[in-house]
C-alpha cells in the first residue's frame, strides 16, 4: 500500500485543475503545467484531488506515489513557485546575466554562456567580500532541478578546498590534505 499515493492533494484558491483522459492540466497565477499519466485514476471532489491505482501490480504500485508527488509539485509550483540558489566558491569565479543568458567564469580558459529556458527567471548576486550567488526561480520543479544540476555539473565542489559550484546550504564532505 502506497502511503504517499493515498494522501489527498488540497488544491488552493486560484489554482484550476483539469483532468482530461490521460492528462492533468494545472494552471495558476505563475503559469500552466501539464502531466501525462497512465496506470492510475485521478478524481477531483471540491478542492481535493485523489489519486488511486487501477490494479495491484508492481508497476501500478510504483507509479501510484510517483504521480501523486508530481501532481502535488505541479500545484505548489503554479501557486507558490520554487527557488534554487547556487553559490560559486573559488578565487575568480564570477556570474552575470543579461536576460535569459547566464555567463559564468569558473577558472576555465573561456567563460561558459548558458541560454536558459523562458520558464526560469535568473538573478545573479555579486557582493564584495562574499561568494557570487545564482538565484533560479520557476514554477516547474523538474525543469528548475535539471537546470540547476546542469550549472553545478560544470565545476562540482571538490573535497579538499570546497571550490566549485554548490547549492546554498549544501554541506561538502571535506578530506584532509597531505600529511607531512
Amino acid at each position: 500500500m502506497s502511503r504517499v499515493g493515498n494522501n489527498p492533494i488540497v488544491v488552493p484558491e486560484g489554482v484550476n485543475v483539469q483532468i482530461n483522459s490521460n492528462e492533468l492540466v494545472v494552471s495558476g497565477k505563475l503559469g500552466t503545467l501539464s502531466q501525462h499519466f497512465d496506470t492510475i485514476s485521478v478524481t477531483q471532489k471540491d478542492n481535493i484531488l485523489n489519486v488511486s491505482r487501477t490494479a495491484d501490480t508492481n508497476e501500478h504500485k510504483s507509479k501510484h506515489g510517483l504521480y501523486r508527488s508530481l501532481f502535488a509539485n505541479m500545484i505548489t509550483g503554479v501557486s507558490e513557485g520554487y527557488t534554487k540558489q547556487l553559490e560559486l566558491v573559488g578565487v575568480g569565479y564570477r556570474a552575470s546575466n543579461s536576460g535569459q543568458k547566464l555567463e559564468i567564469a569558473l577558472g576555465f580558459s573561456h567563460n561558459i554562456v548558458i541560454e536558459l529556458p523562458v520558464e526560469i527567471k535568473v538573478e545573479t548576486i555579486n557582493e564584495k567580500g562574499s561568494n557570487p550567488i545564482i538565484k533560479l526561480s520557476s514554477h516547474d520543479k523538474q525543469l528548475l532541478g535539471m537546470v540547476a544540476a546542469k550549472i553545478r555539473s560544470f565545476r562540482k565542489p571538490e573535497p579538499y578546498k570546497g571550490k566549485g559550484v554548490k547549492y546554498v546550504g549544501e554541506q561538502i564532505r571535506r578530506k584532509a590534505g597531505k600529511s607531512a
